[in-house]
């Protein structure tokens, strides 16, 4: 109890309540607006919250993350254009509604469901923090380079249809962070007689170039997309009171997120195309899919809305992110050098304590945002993609300038830029970029700490835990070849994943 009462006082510190408003409204506008989203919100305020304590910085971005959910519903129900990725799901049911004179139903429907699948997230990761307590002290060397090892071949086979070229692109990342000196014997590696190479190339350089600049440049280059601020009339609360109607809908996604959540490298993507399948197969009449069925938004809504509070787990645990966003915000952590880990569950409950709290509130202040604030928020809809291109340009080489004063970084970041650009253009991911250089460093450092404790091969999986994952690996591997010949074999089409993802998210 005492734990709880010290994180409530963490919460009610003016600057934390502070960040939390500016990320909770801060990230539904950023998600209202199309061709934004979270992960460039967070990328272009990273350096930003390197000034700040971790508790207030974290909560600024948790903001944003948990927040954009609810705004990318906007454009998704209105205008048939996600204002996140992760919303893209809701366009199949939301804009039919709105077609029909419903878009204020389809809107609250999507807010209520965003709200309750993040508020039953939260409730879990509550339920679950004294058995993780527990359990995290139990991690060690091995344990989590075998952790790592399992969130990359998940990163991989997430990409369903792009195996071999996320593949590549998670190598790529982790031969990015072996550049520079090495952190033991502080050799060099791959710097090729370059002095600003020694230090090695900056995950944030590497972050901003890739999401933040790369999507400027895609905005620039593209036509603008000549949005108008879409009208709404009605009250929301109707939609709102209807989620609890369907509470065999809600639960079920609000599953799938917390466990999708949970795993490294598999999100939001595959949680709402579980949730909306099982919707569909589970409903009586299952030919309104697609046409404006109720059922469809609160699916995608619920389960996608249920992953950012989840992702947390394998973050605060085990100090291994899960996706993009996670391993920005792990680079928080490692400026205030605060270790995510098993350490910090048993020397700061009420700080991990304080950040699901925060979690939990977010959503009510969105939610609150949302009802009240909906009509004038649908002017951002219609900004030029060319002023959101330039803000984010100069935002961003901004943020990289300011990192260590660097010219060099900001033309490492141009490059990056520039791959990225080229990376959304063919429709390749660059999220296993980002996830190969964090989880690549986190695997170099556990590797070398296990080796003197290692005999022969066995010993790396002679421990409960350790064997334990080992055997989900290979389950993973199997089930995957075995999907794929069985797929060739019936002739069916792998090249189109289960989800495919926007812009190369």
């Amino acid at each position: 109890m005492d734990v709880l009462f010290a994180s409530v006082d963490i919460l009610l510190r003016l600057d934390v309540i502070a960040a939390l408003l500016i990320g909770s409204v801060g990230g539904v506008i950023i998600g209202a607006i199309p061709g934004v989203g979270p992960a460039i919100a967070i990328a272009i305020l990273l350096p930003v919250t390197f000034a700040l304590e971790p508790i207030v910085g974290l909560t600024l971005l948790l903001g944003i993350y948990g927040s954009a959910m609810f705004g990318g519903a906007i454009p998704a129900v209105l205008i048939n254009t996600p204002g996140t990725p992760v919303n893209a799901l809701t366009t199949y049911d939301g804009y039919p509604l709105t077609r029909k004179g419903e878009g204020a139903r389809a809107l609250s429907l999507a807010y209520g469901a965003s709200f309750c699948g993040g508020v039953f997230s939260v409730v879990c990761l509550m339920v679950l923090a004294p058995f993780l307590a527990k359990v995290a002290p139990l991690f060690g060397s091995r344990e989590i380079f075998l952790a790592c090892l399992l969130g990359m071949i998940l990163v991989v086979i997430a990409h369903r249809g792009q195996n071999l070229a996320a593949g590549a692109l998670l190598s790529f990342g982790i031969f990015l962070q072996t550049v520079g000196l090495e952190p033991v014997r502080y050799s060099s590696r791959f710097t090729f007689g370059q002095s600003w190479l020694a230090s090695g190339i900056d995950l944030i350089v590497v972050v901003l170039g890739l999401f933040a600049i790369s999507q400027a440049l895609l905005l620039l280059s593209g036509r603008d997309s000549g949005n108008t601020a879409p009208q709404v009339s009605g009250g929301l609360f109707r939609g709102l009171r209807e989620v609890f109607r369907f509470p065999r809908v809600v639960l079920p996604a609000a599953s799938f997120g917390t466990i999708m959540g949970i795993i490294p490298g598999v999100g939001e993507f595959t949680a709402q195309f579980l949730s909306y399948t099982l919707a569909q197969k589970t409903s009586p009449a299952p030919e309104r899919f697609g046409n404006g069925a109720p059922e469809g938004v609160i699916a995608s809504e619920a389960a996608n809305n249920a992953v950012p509070a989840a992702a947390m787990i394998p973050l605060l645990a085990l100090g291994i992110p899960g996706e993009a966003l996670t391993a920005m915000m792990l680079s928080v952590f490692y400026v205030h050098n605060v270790v995510p880990g098993p350490g910090l569950f048993r020397d700061s409950m009420d700080f991990v304590l304080a950040l699901y709290l925060c979690l939990l509130v977010l959503n009510i202040l969105a939610l609150g945002f949302l009802m009240f604030a909906t009509k004038p928020l649908l002017k951002v809809i219609a900004i030029p993609n060319r002023f959101l291109g330039m803000a984010i340009l100069t935002l961003s080489f901004v943020g990289v300038y300011s990192l260590r004063n660097s010219a060099t970084d900001c033309a490492v970041a141009a490059v990056f830029g520039l791959l990225g650009l080229v990376l959304k253009r063919l429709k390749l991911p660059v999220v296993p970029i980002i996830l190969g250089m964090v989880l690549g460093r986190i695997m170099e450092e556990r590797f070398r700490t296990s080796l003197p404790r290692i005999q022969s091969p066995l010993d790396w999986i002679d421990r409960p835990i350790a064997g334990t994952i080992f055997t989900m690996i290979v389950l993973v591997l199997v089930v995957h070849i075995w999907s794929l010949w069985r797929a060739r074999k019936q002739g069916i089409d792998t090249s189109r994943g289960l989800h495919e993802r926007p812009n190369g998210n």
